[in-house]
């Protein structure tokens, strides 16, 4: 029945294309009728469009008019050189009825799939106008600079001509351009320099002036699935050196080293014993050489556990018999009744490294064997926490020792503690590094510095580092400096940062496959373009062989054949090392070739511009790609087009669609293949196990593709399948968790702006003295009639300590207020007080504005500003370094049957109540203990008052916490008659310091 419904009215996606088709065909009908306006006519309704929306008519009603001022104006732009990205380009587009319908798409806030050449830079330009005209933030995301600013220059020359202003962000915009780059009317950029620029915003600028954006309404993503989806598993950080830095690394690098060479060489004599076992049999159906045989195929399965990758290990895989004989000791110690035996068996390792979950962890044997390599007595602890509460147990109950030794040695355990933790990570960092991260595949080394790898992209990752330490410890294993421990000033996810924009869209050739994800995580439904033209690409079946020996003769030989027609050939990698040693093959087999990743990535609009080219040859990691077309070259069509070779299939289907992707763009002719092996990770690691038994079945001879193709290539996707449904679980994960910090972000976020941008930041801190007296009140005063329930005593000393205010006890102690009286009782003594100190402060500046001289800005307010910001940002960065230590300890709570989420959201919510008291708390004690004072500045020639207010802002507008300690001689108000002018600084004081002669530094 359901399927006979669907048949008449059509999918939702049939039902959505219709209703966008007729909205195009309103389009084309003002088209023609803008086509007579001249120029000026034409870009008049830019301004038109502004003031009808003035007015109050819908966006969405002036779609089919903005659309199509823009479908005139690029052509009008025809023939016109547009010099982009170095060079003079002729335009030549203008926008197709899919092209059209895919801008609509957008406008309503869906992500449009249309794929490679169809034009999706073009296609953005529409809604982007459209948008534009509210004068509201409007942001086209990319995936890297050069998109930013090519996509700018080329199609942003309509938005130009049309009046519309346009700019690029990119990672090289000085700090002091970014606040007239957002300014523009549509800003191109990378997903990274948007959020970054929101925390920075958010976390770093000490004056409204300072900060850069200006709200978030419109954004079309670029590559949607690369940004949303693969890039949203790495959280934004802006972190800074940790204020102490107990890096263990360089110390911990010999005996790291010693351990894994040690286990290298364990696993080495097994498997070359093992395999002399095996070449020793000639009669397997002898029972006790079947005997020795399985315990050979004992052997290796242990040296799997030690090093996957082991080379004796894959060339025995090759064997499907062999293969099969591996997996039956797999099954056999995966049952529940062997796993003793398979402890047993893993205790003769060093270290067990499970590759599927990216993990490892030392034996028994390990751990002893670390502890002889440490030549260190502390090693023996490397493994051992301590139990904090039974230590300060044994402390207290120890009867010898009076009160001030057990505070003593209270801390000395705690000491001890954060020493033995710190190393332990430290040691677990450096084992990552040398067991889990691969050079040229995770990162390279480059000018004497360790570069991240994007692992879907394959482009380099300048300036971003591995956090938690990792990236200390690849420094170390490499010999390259080793930089200083980071502390997180700031973080969020790029699912938290775009779910901000009012309306968000986006735009890519590979959508379908998450389309789930993005409707589930970010409410974005996914729309399927059709093509401008059929697509002619040729889709052959996979190519599937035993060894990656085979592989890589059967790829050289489709390599040539290739060649020798003059086609042009896109090999795709999925690493910088695979793409180096395809190079090396082709050297020797003397091929010309280019080779593009991410050591060369400079080079790339070069290289991608002569890839279509007849006999061209380029070898490129997954950096061609994404936002690349790459056009035949003359004659090149009628030989076939450009053949694309995969070497092997990713863990994610969507890359394979691009690599496929850049071939047959706009009804060209092109090709694809791929070529798989068993050693590729994504079989070796994720495949069914009953791809064995079809092994045993169709081993082919030497050198020739596995037959069933159809098979293979299923279970090739299903390996795929559970690769993406275990990476949308972590990204859901993260996001999980962050939803709860997003929370408390936006709070502590709307808390500083609000102190950034308001004008009285006096009449701010008169309302949080306020509320800091209800909040003592609360908390002492909870109810008369219960005995401890109503402690005066206890608000009285809490008063004293924050504030320099005598109270009575008995003038507390009054039985006519109840506590809301008894706190405006308390707040107007305080506020009194704290009105009083800044009228002092006042009748200082008074003084000195009648000898002619006044600030720029209110001294008073600036300095009560950056107290509070001061307050507010170490007391942030503090936290979400707690928050850090309480995600990594309630992971540890599933085993005691308890949910990690659940306990990280009870947590998170009791410590960020703490933050919120501690944090009013801090500020209230802080007002009363600064100081707006003048300092002694000489003079310098006519300009010495220009150069007193350009001194003064600069420091009023600095944190507190970077003012140098001041004696306290300097601490008093200069007249003009001194042989200095005075220039405005804030300090903060302490009554109790200041009377022994010296002041505390904040």
């Amino acid at each position: 029945m359901f399927n006979f419904l669907k048949k008449i009215f059509g999918t939702a996606q049939e039902r959505l294309l219709r209703k966008y088709s007729h909205t195009a065909a309103l389009v084309n009908e003002w088209d023609k009728q803008f086509q007579p306006l001249n120029d000026e006519q034409l870009r008049s309704k830019t301004q038109e469009f502004v003031e009808r929306l003035n007015k109050g008519e819908p966006l969405d009603q002036l779609l089919p008019e903005a659309f199509a001022t823009v479908k005139v104006a690029c052509r009008r732009l025809c023939g016109t050189e547009v010099h982009v990205s170095g060079y003079e380009q002729r335009w030549d587009m203008v926008p197709y009825d899919v092209q059209i319908v895919g801008a609509i798409a957008l406008h309503y806030g869906a992500i449009a799939e249309m794929q490679t050449g169809e034009g999706k830079t073009l296609t953005a330009i529409l809604p982007l106008y459209l948008n534009a005209l509210t004068k509201k933030p409007v942001h086209l995301v990319t995936v890297n600079d050069y998109l930013a600013k090519r996509d700018c220059q080329w199609v942003g020359t309509v938005l130009r001509w049309l009046g519309l202003t346009t700019a690029a962000l990119t990672g090289d915009t000085p700090p002091e351009q970014r606040k007239e780059i957002y300014q523009a009317d549509v800003v191109y950029g990378t997903a990274s320099e948007f959020g970054f620029d929101y925390l920075r915003d958010n976390s770093m600028a000490m004056t409204h002036e300072e900060q850069v954006q200006r709200g978030h309404y419109f954004a079309i993503v670029d590559e949607v699935d690369s940004i949303l989806i693969d890039e949203a598993r790495t959280p934004l950080i802006i972190s800074g050196p940790a204020p102490i830095s107990r890096q263990m690394y360089e110390e911990l690098k010999p005996a790291v080293a010693d351990l894994v060479r040690k286990q290298r060489d364990l696993c080495n004599s097994l498997a070359n014993e093992a395999k002399r076992e095996i070449e020793q049999i000639t009669s397997p159906s002898d029972k006790q050489q079947q005997e020795r045989y399985d315990s050979a195929m004992r052997t290796l399965w242990l040296v799997s556990k030690g090093i996957p990758r082991h080379r004796i290990l894959s060339k025995v895989k090759e064997d499907p018999d062999k293969r099969a004989a591996l997996d039956k000791w797999d099954l056999y110690f995966y049952s529940d009744q062997n796993k003793e035996e398979k402890q047993q068996a893993l205790a003769s390792l060093f270290i067990i490294v499970d590759e599927r979950s990216n993990e490892f962890e030392l034996t028994d044997k390990g751990i002893h064997a670390w502890v002889s390599f440490a030549h260190n007595e502390a090693a023996t602890d490397d493994f051992i926490m301590l139990d904090i509460s039974e230590e300060y147990l044994k402390i207290d109950e120890d009867s010898s020792l009076d009160a001030e030794t057990k505070v003593e040695r209270k801390l000395s355990v705690q000491a001890e503690d954060g020493h033995r933790k710190e190393r332990a990570h430290n040691l677990r960092q450096m084992l990552r590094a040398h067991l889990m991260m691969e050079r040229d595949v995770d990162y390279i080394v480059q000018d004497n510095k360790i570069i991240i790898i994007d692992e879907h992209t394959g482009r380099p990752q300048p300036g971003r580092r591995f956090s938690d330490g990792l990236h200390q410890a690849i420094e170390a294993k490499e010999s390259v400096p080793i930089q200083r421990e980071t502390q997180t000033y700031a973080t969020i996810t790029l699912q938290n940062y775009f779910r901000m924009y009012e309306k968000l869209a986006g735009m890519t050739g590979t959508a379908m496959t998450e389309a789930n994800e993005f409707k589930q995580i970010y409410t974005l439904e996914v729309l399927a373009i059709p093509t401008y033209k059929p697509c002619q690409r040729r889709d052959a079946h996979d190519l599937v062989y035993m060894s990656e020996r085979e592989k890589y003769q059967a790829i050289l030989k489709e390599i040539k054949e290739t060649h020798a027609q003059g086609r042009p050939i896109l090999i795709g990698t999925e690493s910088v090392e695979v793409s180096e040693k395809l190079s090396r093959i082709c050297r020797q087999n003397e091929l010309p070739h280019a080779v593009l990743n991410a050591k060369n990535h400079e080079q790339e609009a070069e290289i991608v511009a002569h890839a279509g080219q007849r006999g061209a040859v380029t070898i490129s990691t997954n950096m061609a790609g994404r936002g690349t077309d790459i056009k035949l070259g003359f004659g090149v069509a009628a030989l076939g087009g450009l053949h694309v070779i995969g070497t092997t299939r990713h863990q994610s289907r969507r890359i394979d669609r691009q690599l496929r992707g850049r071939s047959a763009r706009l009804g060209d002719p092109g090709s694809s293949i791929f070529f798989v092996s068993f050693e590729d990770s994504l079989l070796r690691l994720f495949a069914a196990p009953r791809l064995t038994a079809i092994l045993q079945r169709f081993r082919p001879p030497e050198g020739e593709p596995i037959g069933s193709a159809a098979i293979l290539t299923k279970s090739i996707e299903t390996a795929q399948k559970r690769v993406e449904q275990r990476h949308f679980a972590i990204r859901k994960h993260t996001l999980e968790y962050d939803d709860v910090m997003n929370k408390q972000r936006q709070a502590v976020y709307s808390f500083r702006n609000e102190i950034l941008q308001t004008a009285d930041a006096l009449a701010l801190a008169t309302e949080l003295l306020h509320e800091v007296c209800i909040m003592g009140c609360d908390r002492f005063l909870k109810n008369r009639s219960q005995e401890g329930e109503w402690d005066i005593e206890g608000l009285s000393d809490w008063l004293m300590k924050l504030f320099p205010v005598s109270f009575d006890k008995e003038e507390l102690d009054q039985d006519n207020l109840d506590k809301v009286q008894m706190a405006e009782f308390v707040k107007q003594r305080i506020v009194t007080a704290f009105k009083e100190k800044i009228a002092r402060d006042q009748a200082h500046f008074d003084e000195i504005g009648k000898r002619g001289w006044a600030p720029e800005n209110d001294p008073i307010s600036d300095g009560i500003r950056n107290l509070m910001l001061r307050q507010l940002d170490r007391r942030w960065q503090e936290h979400l370094l707690t928050m850090d230590h309480l995600r990594t300890d309630v992971s540890l709570r599933a085993v005691g049957q308890r949910d990690p989420l659940v306990e990280f959201k009870h947590e998170a919510f009791a410590l960020f109540d703490t933050l919120g008291r501690s944090l009013k708390e801090e500020i209230a004690k802080g007002l009363f203990r600064f100081q707006i004072v003048a300092m002694p500045m000489p003079l310098q020639g006519d300009g010495a008052m220009q150069q007193l207010l350009s001194s003064m802002h600069l420091e009023t507008q600095r944190p507190l916490g970077e003012l140098l300690p001041l004696s306290l001689e300097e601490i008093s108000i200069l007249s003009l008659d001194s042989v200095a002018t005075p220039s405005i600084k804030a300090v903060e004081t302490d009554k109790v310091a200041a009377r022994k002669g010296r002041r505390r530094r904040s």
